[in-house]
């Protein structure tokens, strides 16, 4: 639950609108709801800034559909990561969005109280699903993302088009696989905060996205946070707490 929503039912209570009673069976789950099998913690934006998201793998679709269902009763919205087309058709919401380059399924997105402004860039095709993730998480949390996708260092020209774009951004999220040095591209041409998400993308002795993660730890480009190995949820979430302080 926001912390708009308690502000709502506790001015209700205050002019008279909303019993206590009625109050109280509302904010009876807080800070969560035992499932058995999970515990639901509704209280999580209100003291990260940042809801709890359901990570699709390993559970199963019951599981799926209770957690959303939960989240949904008190929120109306809820986000899913690493999700499939068949969870998607099994959650029979119309109001769901899929987007299955990244297996991100989101309901509740406000589009009209979006705010800032996060640039996500990928390195190349094969990154746009961990880049998708990213910009869709930021989007869902509140900020205004723009995308700009198969920039990498092989045409480092197609970076330096997009000059003002990096100037416009309050924060700039690069993901990159293969040698993984599009963000240390990037640093060099803006003074913007910049959240690195390395990919598992690239041939034998990139390692699993290990080549790419140490090459963005061991930037020269100094102050670049970096997320773990396409972790696009993460640098969605770094991204949008920057977007919005």
């Amino acid at each position: 639950m926001h912390s708009s929503g308690i502000t709502e039912i506790l001015a209700g209570v205050k002019a008279g609108k909303l019993s206590v009673n009625k109050a109280m069976e509302r904010l009876k789950h807080l800070p969560y709801e035992d499932l058995s099998f999970a515990k639901v913690d509704h209280h999580r934006h209100l003291r990260q800034g940042i809801p709890e998201v359901i990570y699709a793998k390993g559970k199963t679709i019951s599981d799926i559909k209770a957690i959303s269902a939960a989240m949904y009763k008190k929120s109306g919205r809820f986000l899913i990561t690493k999700a499939t087309q068949d969870i998607y058709r099994r959650l029979r919401l119309k109001k769901a969005l899929f987007y299955p380059s990244s297996g991100v399924i989101v309901v509740g997105r406000k589009k009209k109280e979006e705010k800032g402004r996060v640039l996500v860039l990928s390195a190349g095709t094969s990154d746009i699903s961990v880049a998708e993730e990213a910009a869709v998480t930021a989007s869902f949390l509140g900020s205004n993302v723009e995308t700009v996708y198969d920039i990498g260092v092989a045409g480092v020209h197609r970076a330096l088009d997009n000059r003002e774009k990096l100037s416009s951004a309050r924060v700039i999220v690069v993901v990159a696989g293969m040698e993984g040095a599009l963000p240390s591209v990037i640093g060099g041409l803006t003074d913007r905060p910049i959240v690195a998400v390395p990919t598992s993308t690239g041939y034998g002795t990139s390692l699993g996205g290990l080549t790419a993660l140490f090459a963005m730890l061991n930037s020269c480009v100094p102050g670049i946070a970096v997320m773990n190995i396409d972790n696009g949820f993460g640098g969605g979430c770094l991204a949008h707490k920057i977007n919005t302080l």
